[in-house]
């Protein structure tokens, strides 16, 4: 058997172990910061109708939240975290491929409902350089400071 020479390169189950226990980290914060983002908007009016909406197939979309306004506007709103702003930052990361695919799902949702669609819009809410603490140690001063919300901020076309 051979001994692995300490060069820094890791045998290939510990680099999936390190993998996977970073995803799972990873998404850990992604629920955390939908779930503060979700109780930010709700402190606005909106009420939650679902979370993490996927519309079936390859190639669907995700919604992270489904929420509707006081007077009966649908908003479907994508939710991004970073911790820096390398590249453009959160806002920057929903690119034209990510805003078709979130329309799909908002269809897919719509025709879930059957009848006619109500009025809908599309937002963006950022959590950029927020350190996601657990819930219950979160200030809604220390939500608002690190959260951009931004309305309508692409549409269907």
């Amino acid at each position: 058997m051979l001994k692995q020479v300490a060069t820094g390169i890791k045998p290939a189950a510990d680099q999936s172990i390190v993998a996977s226990r970073r995803q799972a980290g990873t998404k850990q914060r992604g629920e955390q910061a939908e779930a503060l983002a979700c109780a930010f908007l709700q402190q606005q009016g909106l009420r939650l109708l679902a979370r993490n909406y996927r519309s079936p197939g390859r190639g669907g979309g995700e919604i992270d939240l489904v929420m509707q306004e006081r007077d009966g506007t649908m908003v479907f709103v994508e939710v991004r975290l970073r911790q820096r702003a390398d590249f453009g930052g959160a806002a920057a990361s929903i690119d034209q491929r990510k805003q078709a695919k979130v329309v799909l799902a908002a269809q897919h949702y719509l025709l879930s409902l059957g009848g006619a669609w109500p009025p809908c819009r599309f937002d963006v809410v950022v959590l950029q350089g927020l350190p996601v603490p657990p819930m219950a140690a979160t200030s809604s001063a220390a939500i608002s400071d690190g959260l951009q919300w931004f309305k309508a901020a692409f549409d269907a076309s």
